[in-house]
């Protein structure tokens, strides 16, 4: 980490144990491997100030985070970024239901080819990890 010392780094730490923690060891040194010397400042920027400085506050749970994450990402039509936390969220105790949920909320307040499209991403990846029963896609 190349700003500041102490609590910046404190924080980056902090951030990088929470992001593996959410995310899973495997992607997050995925994405570190892959991270060119242009990117990596906004890298170190995410894991200390979302995940060492917000994620880390005591307000609210990362399973309630992880909602929120996923109807803020929703209306910003941001779809990897949602698939990511939607793994996230099952990480965090989500149920497959509550992800529902969200996503239908969303719909009324962000519209529907939003939601539509963050119901496909959602799909595709609770398949992937094996928590649904692979319904039916159309």
């Amino acid at each position: 980490m190349s700003q500041d010392n102490g609590t910046r780094s404190d924080a980056y730490e902090r951030g990088l144990t929470i992001r593996r923690e959410v995310l899973g060891e495997a992607h997050v040194d995925r994405s570190l491997a892959a991270v060119s010397d242009f990117a990596r400042p906004v890298q170190e920027y995410v894991t200390a100030t979302a995940w060492g400085e917000i994620w880390s506050r005591p307000g609210l749970d990362r399973r309630t985070r992880s909602l929120i994450n996923l109807a803020m990402l929703t209306a910003l039509n941001r779809n990897h970024e949602l698939g990511v936390h939607v793994r996230g969220a099952v990480t965090n105790g989500c149920s497959v239901e509550e992800i529902q949920e969200v996503l239908l909320q969303a719909a009324v307040y962000c519209g529907a080819p939003a939601a539509l499209e963050s119901f496909r991403v959602a799909e595709r990846v609770l398949d992937e990890i094996g928590a649904t029963n692979g319904s039916a896609h159309g």
